[in-house]
């Protein structure tokens, strides 16, 4: 009963603080970011809270993916991969540069993989808030986050393969580009037709919101095989809702899907990020999580906002990537808790890691909502 009471008050503190700082001309997101902070000085999150928040998040990418046109994601693929490769090198080059003045030589590789991948649930909020979404900065940015993932793990998988081994894993290596390749060519190339015909043969269900259900069953099953992959599991969740998308049933399923997703899982989503973050972490954080912090945010803004005016875009756009791109979350985390499981980087690396997921996730949508309305 207890964990139902903390729900029914994230929920609430998730309304009312995003309508205060709708009315203050700020993002919903932030408001249920900081409402979370607040809750977290008196409340913990419980792992069924976790898990609803897991939920959150992948119906946040779902409901991007169906909103983005297929056609639009292959013409930005090119500039995409662009802003991705050289945000992922750019950020890996800063997190070294900042970590290895404090760390040892080889915690220091493993600090620059940590700040490479890039959480788009933050920026997907603000752009859909700001109807900017599907236009060809929001796509490239949804696209280039999907791309960053994948790099990111790359990264990862050859730092602690170099770090834990002393040698590169080639093998393991080129399975994971493998199943990386597979995986995008199937979603976007099979995937619209396959849809179509699974809620053809689905549709003979006549039960109520069959085809909701179905459309979030497949989007945990692909999460999940994403994830067993060794892939990041939004990216599972966003290619199903961008193969869905395609398909004849795309206006039932977002209805229905915004629906669900607003009134529970996202908004706890964002609340239970807020509650995570101890006031005692930032206090102990200390000169190199500020640094770390400072070098995760102009890695992204310098490094995306540099490919995006390599792959075409003028400068203010670029600049609208770049801050795009910012904010770290799931993965980082993620990241980490593998590293620390391998025994390559102390438990003090998560004090760190949370005031740089924590500082970018709450700069960012004030920023991209004033370079939008400029």
């Amino acid at each position: 009963m207890e964990i139902l009471l903390l729900i029914a008050l994230m929920l609430a503190t998730a309304k009312i603080m995003g309508y205060i700082f709708e009315k203050i001309g700020q993002p919903v997101v932030l408001g249920q970011l900081i409402g979370g902070f607040l809750i977290g000085i008196f409340f913990k999150t419980e792992p069924v809270i976790q898990e609803f928040s897991n939920l959150g998040v992948l119906m946040l990418l779902f409901l991007a993916g169906l909103e983005s046109e297929l056609e639009e994601f292959k013409r930005v693929g090119k500039p995409s991969v662009i802003v991705a490769g050289v945000g992922v090198a750019a950020a890996f080059l800063f997190g070294f540069l900042a970590a290895y003045p404090f760390v040892e030589l080889h915690e220091a590789v493993l600090y620059g993989a940590i700040m490479t991948p890039t959480s788009v649930s933050i920026t997907v909020k603000v752009l859909m808030e700001l109807r900017k979404l599907n236009t060809r900065e929001g796509t490239t940015i949804l696209a280039a986050a999907v791309v960053d993932d994948v790099l990111g793990i790359l990264v990862l998988t050859v730092a602690i393969s170099l770090l834990a081994e002393g040698r590169v894993e080639y093998d393991v290596l080129a399975e994971i580009l493998i199943e990386v390749a597979a995986f995008l060519f199937v979603f976007l190339y099979f995937g619209p037709k396959f849809a179509d015909r699974a809620f053809r043969a689905i549709s003979r269900i006549d039960l109520p919101e069959t085809s909701t259900s179905f459309a979030i069953i497949f989007m945990i099953l692909f999460a999940v095989l994403a994830e067993h992959l060794n892939l990041a599991s939004i990216l599972g969740a966003y290619l199903t809702g961008l193969a869905l998308g395609q398909s004849s049933r795309k206006r039932e399923i977002v209805e229905h899907v915004n629906t669900l997703g607003y009134s529970l899982f996202i908004p706890l989503f964002f609340v239970e990020v807020g509650m995570r973050v101890e006031l005692s972490y930032i206090l102990h954080a200390g000169l190199f999580a500020v640094v770390y912090t400072l070098a995760a945010v102009a890695s992204k803004v310098l490094g995306c906002g540099i490919g995006a005016k390599v792959a075409g875009f003028d400068w203010f756009p670029s600049l609208r990537i770049g801050v795009g791109m910012i904010p770290r979350m799931g993965v980082e985390l993620a990241m980490l808790s593998v590293a620390m499981a391998s025994g390559i980087v102390s438990g003090d690396a998560l004090t760190v890691a949370i005031l740089m997921v924590f500082t970018t996730t709450i700069i960012t949508p004030p920023i991209l909502k004033w370079l939008y309305s400029r």
